[in-house]
């Protein structure tokens, strides 16, 4: 468990929990999610002191939680936000290793490489705490990047801005956690582009299906998350709305700040969605191309196979006419009867394969 105090013009860490709220900015308490469940009652009587209230059981039980949806609930003295993250996992950059040979990697790593858990987000007044799971790097990545904005022992501000409240350092990061989709997106759409060659392919017989059917499952778990990432910023947007005005100035400069970053990350979520979308319908739309190629090579192979009927059959019958056994057949005593026949059936097949080339039934697509 970390702590820090942050300010208009200063960051830094702390050593612990302090036993009263700094005079001028705010706490964030970032958590990893078992630490924040061992200590969870300490955090609970700091909460108190603070800020005169706790969090509710349920939120906590919330904040535990590893498989919550995103979503957003608002109480009279704090907001609770669970926003599940996009990122590829921790074994996804050895995924696409081969890229000369085309080879095909398993959809099932890919699927297990994407990693949604959920962050947890409880915004006070003038406390943040933040519950991430365990190999969440997104504390870490946030506490350096204020740390890096601040120069000199006394950690002043080098001309960066700092996050003004709670509710603005909880939008960057969930800001971030949208854009870190970009990587991820980056895996998805080298895999289908793996299986769409592969769909493509010209006389090859495609054999991963449980491959396709995981990416597409991977996709729809995509974007079922981002659809519940966009209703949990939504719900945030109208509780925002819904704060009383404030009659200081600056106070509203910050809080039109908020709503403008607020619906910032609303369209990066609705940007990941619908390139989620894009790709599933590229997904359906290779497949379905797939099995369109499938027919048409179908038919070209009875097509062919029809027009060698059309030419033996005339065959067959000569040879099953004077196959018969009658005494009184035509040619069946003259000695030159069967260069007769022969020529008769090389001249019918000549004119048979001409006739067939010129109706372009023995063309072959390419």
């Amino acid at each position: 468990m970390r702590v820090f105090h942050v300010s208009a013009e200063q960051f830094r860490e702390l050593d612990g929990l302090p036993d009263q709220l700094p005079p001028d900015g705010y706490l964030w308490i970032g958590s990893a999610r078992r630490e924040f469940e061992v200590g969870v009652g300490g955090v609970q009587e700091s909460l108190q002191r603070w800020t005169g209230g706790q969090l509710v059981d349920l939120h906590v039980s919330d904040l535990l939680n590893n498989q919550l949806p995103s979503h957003f609930e608002y109480t009279s003295w704090y907001d609770v936000m669970v926003f599940r993250r996009l990122a590829a996992g921790s074994g996804s950059s050895s995924l696409f290793v081969d890229d000369q040979k085309g080879t095909l990697v398993s959809a099932r790593r890919a699927l297990e490489a994407i990693d949604t858990s959920p962050v947890g987000f409880a915004i006070f007044d003038r406390v943040l705490l933040t519950v991430h799971p365990t190999d969440c790097q997104v504390r870490d990545f946030f506490a350096n990047r204020l740390s890096q904005a601040t120069q000199g022992a006394d950690g002043r501000t080098n001309g960066t801005r700092l996050p003004a409240s709670p509710a603005d350092l909880m939008l960057r990061m969930v800001n971030h956690m949208v854009d870190s989709y970009l990587e991820l997106r980056r895996l998805l759409t080298k895999q289908l582009g793996y299986l769409q060659q592969e769909l493509f392919r010209p006389n090859s017989h495609f054999h991963d299906w449980q491959m396709l059917l995981d990416s597409r499952n991977a996709l729809h778990i995509l974007e079922d998350t981002c659809e519940d990432q966009r209703s949990a910023i939504t719900e945030w947007i109208d509780a925002l709305d819904e704060w009383p005005d404030e009659p200081n100035p600056s106070a509203q400069r910050e809080r039109e700040l908020l709503r403008v970053r607020s619906r910032d990350v609303l369209e990066h979520i609705e940007r990941v969605l619908g390139h989620v979308r894009r790709l599933e319908s590229s997904a359906e739309s290779a497949v379905q191309m797939h099995f369109s190629a499938q027919s048409n090579r179908t038919n070209e192979i009875m097509r062919t196979l029809t027009v060698l009927t059309a030419i033996f059959m005339p065959l067959n019958f000569i040879t099953g006419f004077f196959g018969m056994n009658f005494d009184f057949l035509p040619l069946i005593h003259s000695n030159t009867a069967v260069w007769v026949t022969t020529l008769a059936m090389v001249a019918l097949v000549v004119v048979l394969v001409i006739y067939f080339h010129r109706k372009r039934y023995l063309e072959r697509n390419r």
